[in-house]
């Protein structure tokens, strides 16, 4: 049998892959750096990048037909998971256009005005917990709570890098743990475990990381004086799909049924408090999945792409190479996370780094014995933990971009040394990994 595997190794197969990172990432640095292009990496389009390595995979292996080909990529695409992953992000997509940002500014004012101002930035990083989780999006909650971090450097004299810091870090908390969050959704469907048990193997690693940032951003506060206290308006009310949502999703709640709930009682709370009207409710629907597109063209391209690169023998290829460099089941682990991490820092997108790199760690997983939720958790964490500190992520810019626009100008330099959470999750997933049994149960 191994020598069979052998004869099928394929590394010319992940042709397509190197096709699309250097087409994606070198496009990227061009117009980010050399061209001075703002948020030059988002102005690639992925999608087209993806059909271009598409069209590499179609036309390696000429000895197989063009007929069997697209069979290949219709059993791949078909996939229960990979359907059930793009119904759960158009539905998902429906209750972010719902609930809007009104909820998520109400959760921020509504503690900035009760808690005393010189725990303003644990205020920030606890708050962009909650609304990341609640909203399942760290590029949202930046936007949203990154001028209210500037407002409190700028009522207070705390160091506006460590309140952007701050904000971020929270934000990835979310983005990590949430049960709307693209990267939850594409780590868990991926794998083919539940919501439920991804988040509590996750919470485990995120909480204590969080827990010890907040302990240094108070070490980091310590003494300054502030100059204001902040006094807001808000309106709890909205925040109740939220918690709907996150309740439900705890408690093990089919996702579809919690998202229901969520767009139900949202719907119901935005129309009878007049937050909006029924005409732009509807519109709002429509806007949230369209905001989906991209993401779910990406899982259908990224998921035809490693049918046949599967087929050609590409993934046994890198599954022969962990085996060779990681020996146990912790080491797996460890090369799951480096292999989302490293596509996480090519494509600079840590949902499209989940998407391209869950067939090869399932595969992984079941070599070494690894739960699924282990596998989930481990894929969501590190890409989080890549996206939340690399310079030219979306994260970094949109925080940048923010703090331009309010004339106060940061680098990502700046704000890098002030990124707790991240490096604290590091830390936290690697003890987690070398000194925490995760032995698969029946």
């Amino acid at each position: 049998m191994q020598k069979e595997n052998i004869q099928n190794e394929n590394w010319k197969a992940l042709l397509p892959i190197g096709v699309f990172l250097v087409l994606y990432l070198g496009l990227g640095i061009l117009f980010e750096y050399a061209l001075n292009i703002p948020m030059g990496f988002y102005n690639i389009p992925i999608v087209v990048s993806f059909l271009v390595a598409l069209l590499v995979a179609f036309i390696q292996n000429p000895k197989l037909k063009f007929d069997n080909k697209l069979e290949i990529i219709a059993k791949g695409v078909g996939d229960k998971n990979i359907i059930t992953m793009v119904l759960i992000f158009m539905v998902a997509g429906i209750f972010v256009g719902v609930v809007g940002r009104s909820s998520a500014e109400s959760v921020a004012y509504f503690l900035l005005s009760i808690i005393p101002p010189q725990f303003a930035v644990i205020v920030l990083f606890i708050v962009s917990c909650f609304v990341s989780v609640a909203m399942g999006t760290s590029v949202g909650t930046i936007t949203l709570i990154t001028p209210i971090a500037i407002a409190v450097a700028n009522a207070s004299r705390f160091n506006p890098a460590l309140c952007v810091g701050s904000v971020m870090g929270g934000a990835m908390f979310g983005d990590n743990l949430s049960f709307i969050s693209d990267t939850t959704i594409a780590a868990c469907n991926g794998q083919g475990c539940e919501m439920k048990d991804k988040f509590r193997t996750n919470l485990w690693i995120a909480l204590p990381a969080a827990i010890v940032t907040v302990l240094l951003i108070s070490v980091m506060t310590l003494g300054t004086e502030v100059n204001d206290s902040f006094k807001l308006e808000y309106n709890l009310i909205q925040v109740i799909p939220y918690v709907l949502v996150l309740i439900g999703g705890i408690i093990g709640i089919n996702v579809f049924v919690v998202l229901l709930i969520g767009i139900a009682s949202g719907s119901i709370i935005m129309l009878a408090t007049g937050a909006t009207e029924a005409t732009t409710l509807l519109s709002n629907m429509g806007s949230g999945v369209s905001g989906m597109y991209e993401t779910i063209m990406v899982t259908i391209l990224v998921s035809s792409i490693c049918a046949l690169i599967r087929e050609y023998g590409g993934f046994l290829a890198i599954l022969s190479f962990i085996k060779r460099v990681f020996k146990n089941q912790k080491g797996g682990q460890l090369g799951i996370g480096l292999l989302v991490g490293a596509m996480d820092i090519a494509t600079a997108n840590n949902t499209v780094a989940i998407v391209m790199a869950n067939p090869i760690a399932k595969e992984i997983s079941e070599e070494y014995d690894i739960t699924p939720q282990t596998t989930a958790s481990i894929l969501d964490t590190f890409s989080c933990i890549f996206q939340g500190i690399i310079p030219y992520g979306a994260q970094m810019l949109v925080a940048i971009s923010a703090t331009t626009e309010l004339g106060c100008e940061l680098s990502a330099f700046q704000i890098i040394p002030n990124l707790f959470y991240p490096f604290m999750l590091f830390i936290s997933c690697m003890i987690t990994i070398f000194f925490v049994s995760n032995k698969k149960t029946k």
